[in-house]
């Protein structure tokens, strides 16, 4: 029985799409005075998040890259091992 494949980009574009969405709902709730924890915990993680626009759009940016990089490597690792 032959194993199929995944797909790294799809499975990479899904992440960074899902981390996008949150750090967009992060920077909102931030900015309602919600989850300040949360929101502290981002900024000392990614260089670039803060509550401004510009911050929560920079912040979208690099989680979408982090996590396209990191789900697209794991994809591709586990259909190199699922090969054999």
């Amino acid at each position: 029985m032959a194993k199929e494949k995944c797909n790294c980009v799809p499975a990479g574009l899904a992440a960074a799409i899902v981390s996008a969405a949150l750090m967009l709902l992060l920077g909102i709730f931030g900015n309602l005075g919600v989850y300040t924890g949360a929101v502290d915990m981002m900024k000392q993680w990614h260089m670039f998040f803060s509550l401004s626009i510009s911050g929560i759009i920079a912040g979208m940016v690099e989680a979408a890259i982090i996590s396209f990089v990191i789900v697209y490597a794991f994809v591709w690792i586990y259909n190199k091992l699922a090969k054999s």
